[in-house]
């Protein structure tokens, strides 16, 4: 039983494909474009998918699209009627796309899927829907490690639901209550991205890396003037302070004139004022998911908690979560946002409207296959598309690949790695990944602001072997996802002069891997095993062989603005783009005082074709 699940039209359009309840392929849309949380229907994703799985339009049982179109609609007309005549720009600006193309959805997927087929419409097996929420939490439970879980999914909006509760037991996820729109917990944190000066659906990650530099000081002021919680999580907001319902900002004038001040320009640098906002609304959302998460627990009694949405990417919020002990063990989906909807509808598909028995894997181990859903690339493709390029480069044998490219990390060289199939989901997991040496204390900053192009305060990720995860971290399970924030272990601590404050703090050492040490001795951690990521691991071991370390850097394959590579093109583009050192794809090492004769522009920050 083949299903084809879609997520597209509002923002990371992607395409997942189940055979017979298995994950055979899942890829994001932008990946192909080269557009940044593309939103179009993905026409490269779903192409991609059905050649990896070897499928035609006669072969697939059912097409599942995320959500439900006409109960968005729903709420967009019963939130404009609500607030009338407020919001009547906003209104002539969004229904004519809903009356032209939203509304009638199921023709326009009908219609975009036989041109890309070759197909006629009525040869096309059936179009579903299911709901956003019933997509998130399909897609934490049923790829999880666990026969029985609660699931929470919390997000901006799907079609009412912000936040939802589930049970998941075997094939059967129940749905327990949920929180509806106007009121929710990713919208208030979109405000405060908003507020900062960063990009609402993207931004986010920065205002959770800026945080550590504050403290929070506003957090009452957030809790007497825009949220109400009660003891067991549920919350309002004031919506007094916000503009996301019918205007076309999230925040208005009341809420600059609560904290004293207009949104930050965004490019602006940072006052100690927005570090200690950010810090502040860290905190207010790490206190709503630990008080959510509780009463899950308590009226379920559920040993373990499964998670997706978008503020289940807030890793710091979910470190937190695992450290309460309120659950044994937690499992995020690593495409928590709307990408991995797609995915989530085709499980629901096939479990909930087909009846179907849940798959059994290996024990312990999730359904995701380390998230390396993606395309992969054979060495003979690697070398064309590298000579076309008119790239100079030297292909190794496995055995002096691995340990050469040690030698170079270890040397403080910068690298492009790119191998196996593509990551499914935000994070680079060590398939399009730059990588770089902990232990310098000079590579943060250099990553940031010479190979990235963005703010200098973000931090960076370590890799690090899976059996060495608790030497190095305060972290007693494998995070092989980057979903989880963790202590750098005290015996490797550093501390330097307490007294410095906001972005003074960057440039001190913290720790004996100072590149992957934020300013509060935290570590968005990722852990690597053999079986998920083999060749990952065996650079982590050779580079450990010659240092003595089992961690490296590990940030994504791409520059500000830029989705993540896909292909050997792409990241031969972004490598001539940059100060990287040194990229390898497969088999095949560049040098980048070799290529003499690139018929790419070399001009930091620009991937630019002559």
């Amino acid at each position: 039983m083949n299903i084809l699940g879609i997520s597209s039209y509002y923002h990371d359009s992607a395409a997942a494909i189940l055979r017979s309840g298995r994950i055979v392929a899942a890829a994001q849309e932008e990946r192909f474009t080269r557009k940044k949380h593309d939103a179009r229907f993905p026409e490269n994703a779903v192409r991609y998918c059905l050649q990896e799985a070897n499928v035609r339009v006669s072969d697939l049982d059912s097409i599942v699209f995320y959500d439900k179109p006409i109960l968005k609609f729903e709420r967009l007309l019963d939130t404009y009627l609500s607030y009338a005549p407020s919001g009547f720009r906003s209104f002539v600006a969004a229904v004519p796309v809903w009356l032209k193309e939203k509304l009638y959805l199921k023709r326009t997927l009908k219609h975009e899927l036989a041109a890309l087929l070759a197909c006629k419409e009525s040869e096309l097996p059936p179009i579903l829907f299911a709901e956003h929420h019933e997509s998130h939490a399909a897609s934490a439970f049923y790829p999880s490690p666990f026969d029985k879980a609660a699931v929470l999914c919390l997000d901006g909006v799907g079609e009412w639901a912000t936040t939802s509760a589930w049970l998941g037991d075997g094939a059967d996820l129940k749905p327990l209550w949920q929180i509806e729109f106007p009121h929710s917990l990713g919208l208030l944190y979109s405000a405060f991205t908003y507020y900062l000066g960063f990009k609402v659906n993207s931004g986010e990650y920065k205002l959770m890396g800026l945080a550590p530099y504050g403290k929070p000081i506003y957090t009452q002021l957030i809790w007497d003037h825009l949220i109400d919680m009660k003891p067991d999580g549920s919350f309002r907001l004031n919506l007094d302070y916000f503009d996301y319902c019918t205007g076309l900002r999230m925040t208005n004038q009341k809420f600059a004139d609560l904290f004293g001040a207009p949104p930050r320009d965004s490019d602006a640098t940072p006052t100690q004022r927005d570090m200690d906002l950010a810090a502040s609304i860290q905190a207010v959302t790490e206190e709503v998911v630990i008080k959510l998460a509780r009463q899950l627990q308590s009226e379920t009694g559920a040993d373990y908690l499964c998670m997706a949405g978008g503020v289940a990417l807030n890793c710091v919020a979910n470190g937190r979560l695992l450290r309460e002990g309120i659950f044994k063990d937690i499992w995020i989906q690593p495409a928590a946002g709307d990408a991995g909807g797609a995915l989530g509808a085709a499980y629901a598909s096939y479990h909930t409207y087909r009846g179907q028995p849940r798959v059994q894997g290996e024990a312990g181990r999730d359904q995701m296959q380390g998230s390396l859903l993606g395309p992969q690339y054979p060495q003979a493709a690697v070398t064309q598309a590298l000579s076309e390029l008119g790239a100079s480069y030297t292909v190794l044998d496995d055995e002096s690949l691995y340990s050469t490219v040690a030698g170079l990390l270890a040397s403080e060289n910068v690298v492009g790695w790119f191998q196996n199939r593509m990551e499914f989901g935000p994070r680079a997991l060590g398939a399009r990944s730059i990588i770089a040496d902990p232990r310098s204390s000079a590579m943060q900053s250099q990553l940031n602001l010479k190979i990235k192009f963005r703010e200098s305060f973000r931090p960076f990720a370590p890799a690090v072997k899976e059996e060495a995860v608790e030497k190095y971290f305060h972290l007693d399970r494998p995070s092989p996802y980057m979903l989880l924030v963790a202590q750098v272990h005290d015996s490797i601590q550093l501390h330097p002069d307490q007294s410095l404050e906001g972005l003074a703090q960057l440039h001190q050492v913290r720790s004996s891997i100072p590149a992957v040490t934020h300013v509060d001795y935290s570590a968005r951690v990722q852990t690597v095993n053999p079986e998920s990521n083999p060749q990952f691991y065996k650079l982590l071991t050779a580079f450990e062989a010659q240092t003595g370390c089992p961690v490296l850097v590990n940030t994504s394959f791409n520059v500000r603005g830029e989705p993540i590579v896909c292909t050997p093109e792409d990241a031969y583009r972004c490598f001539m783009g940059t100060d990287m050192d040194y990229l390898v794809v497969g088999n095949v090492l560049l040098a980048k005082e070799d290529q003499t004769n690139a018929k790419v522009e070399f001009r930091k920050g620009a991937l630019a074709l002559d």
